[in-house]
């Protein structure tokens, strides 16, 4: 039904309107009207109509200074105005209030039915683009929360996260470079610094999720992940690098805020540890940090600038460029690493250049640590006696370009033994899946039984070897056994069926089949040819 709304003095128009409306949209429209403006003003509150057919020239009020009254109230009213006054004014304001036709009286019927049929599209379209835009909704509200729980997943535990900022970031609308997290935990009573039965109070609060995600959005502009036991990860993007102390005690507060309104719903205790404000390619260590508030603190809320024991650092140490080398050396990013070690050295020669003595040990001190990182995470063997000369080549260089290129040069190593490390392990692993294929490949060999052979899953193995050799295990098995079977056809006596069965394939028919797949030909027509 379509809600019509006449706007006339003169009762015959009115009559008029409405014989032509029931006649050609029978059971289609509620027609109501009205002869003055104020009238016209108090109808549009109560009936909302979707259509408003109006005259300029009303008692009172006139038509124009209606439709603004009613635009106000309602903004999807499509008004028509009908009117005796073909005046220039009158029509551009009605065109600035969106009016669909500006018809001049006396206005023939077909030209009537005409402009309401407009009317009638458009509001069908309206309804349309509007019941798409709930649907859509609707659906991202399923999606959303998977999308959210992905981002704090990959953050925290992928390595290859840096790959996939930009695309969380488009897809959850995060605008903001920084952020901190919150880590949320639940359980029966407190004992010293964690609560009690998490096992039990994490299976009672699934059936709570929704309604803690929602006050945990309710309070802060987030992302929140799934419930991992009895704990949800949240992830706060942040405007600054770093909190002044007010906006620190506001976010606790507001946290402490968060969780008497969540106990309304669930007869828990909670407790929250917040980290510090971190880029968001960084937020894995606020999550540490905001674990370490729980550990540490004995309070409802936690956070890791309030604990007793906070490293520190003097007020221009470049903090970001260490972490930044370590974290680049760790997963083998050379040219990263570099930049972040000139970086770091060149602040140590600005601040403390006359400190030769002390930038020596800074730079031992991390070209250790990166070494370290490096035999951690390239899985390589530790010789105890590796650095016996380290101390000695130090103590004797002279200049601070010397110790520079010391400094770098075994960064640099450090990251690449990463890198050569992890590639000569996988090397190795594919190779030796390589021979053990060509020993087995006539045999009802799998993926399965390969990885299990190197000792590596049966979904890693099959990255890696896809990786390795540019074909997936399958691929790989049958371009073997189709060579062996080109060098058979073309140099043995064997039958096609004896062929079939010494390449690994116990059906002639696929036997067969897969052959022209590779080849083009059957074996029949590439034995023709040779």
């Amino acid at each position: 039904m379509y809600k019509i709304m006449l706007a006339d003095d003169e009762g015959i128009v009115i009559d008029s309107l409405k014989f032509i409306i029931e006649k050609n949209f029978p059971d289609k429209c509620q027609v109501e009207s009205a002869k003055t403006g104020r009238k016209v003003i108090e109808l549009a509150e109560t009936f909302r109509p979707d259509i408003a057919v109006m005259d300029i020239q009303m008692p009172g009020i006139n038509g124009i200074e209606a439709m603004k009254e009613i635009r106000e109230m309602n903004r999807s009213t499509i008004f028509i105005v009908m009117s005796a006054y073909d005046k220039f004014d009158y029509a551009k304001e009605a065109i600035n209030l969106g009016v669909l036709e500006y018809l001049n009286k006396p206005v023939d019927q077909a030209r009537i039915v005409d402009v309401l049929k407009r009317a009638m599209k458009q509001i069908d379209e309206e309804k349309e683009r509007r019941s798409q835009d709930l649907l859509i909704k609707e659906k991202l509200e399923t999606v959303v929360p998977i999308i959210e729980n992905n981002m704090i997943y990959t953050a925290l535990f992928q390595d290859d996260y840096d790959d996939e900022i930009d695309n969380f970031r488009s897809l959850l609308s995060i605008d903001k470079d920084y952020g901190f997290v919150i880590v949320l935990e639940w359980g029966d009573n407190q004992s010293e610094h964690h609560l009690t039965n998490a096992v039990g109070t994490g299976i009672k609060m699934q059936s709570y999720y929704k309604e803690i995600r929602e006050v945990v959005k309710g309070f802060f502009e987030c992302i929140v992940g799934s419930m991992m036991a009895n704990r949800i990860i949240i992830y706060v993007p942040y405007g600054k690098s770093s909190l002044e102390y007010n906006e620190r005690i506001e976010i606790i507060e507001k946290t402490r805020t968060m969780i008497r309104k969540l106990k309304q719903y669930v007869d828990v205790k909670f407790r929250a540890g917040i980290g510090s404000v971190v880029k968001l390619s960084e937020c894995a260590r606020s999550y540490e940090e905001g674990q370490r508030a729980l550990r540490k603190s004995e309070g409802s809320v936690a956070h890791v600038a309030d604990l007793p024991i906070m490293v520190s650092y003097e007020d221009n140490y470049p903090i970001e460029e260490e972490r930044r080398l370590f974290e680049m050396t760790e997963k083998g990013n050379e040219n990263e690493a570099l930049i972040a070690a000139n970086r770091f050295f060149g602040w140590m020669v600005e601040n403390y250049g006359d400190h030769i003595y002390d930038i020596k040990l800074k730079v031992l001190e991390f070209v250790l640590w990166a070494e370290h990182l490096a035999i951690e995470e390239g899985g390589m063997e530790y010789h105890f006696l590796s650095r016996q000369d380290y101390l000695p080549q130090i103590l004797a260089l002279n200049t601070l370009d010397e110790i520079q290129q010391w400094f770098v040069s075994k960064i640099g190593a450090a990251s690449r033994d990463v890198v050569q490390s992890k590639e000569k392990q996988s090397s190795s692993s594919v190779e030796r899946a390589k021979a053990y294929i060509a020993q087995r490949y006539n045999k009802d060999i799998s993926l399965d039984e390969v990885s299990r052979e190197v000792d590596i899953s049966p979904y890693y193995f099959s990255k890696l070897f896809k990786e390795e050799t540019g074909s997936n295990f399958i691929e790989y098995l049958t371009s073997l056994r189709i060579n062996k079977a080109k060098q058979l056809l073309g140099g043995s006596d064997m039958s096609m069926k004896e062929i079939c069965t010494e390449v690994g394939y116990s059906d002639p028919n696929y036997f067969s089949r897969i052959f022209k797949k590779n080849v083009g030909v059957t074996p029949t027509e590439y034995k023709e040819t040779l």
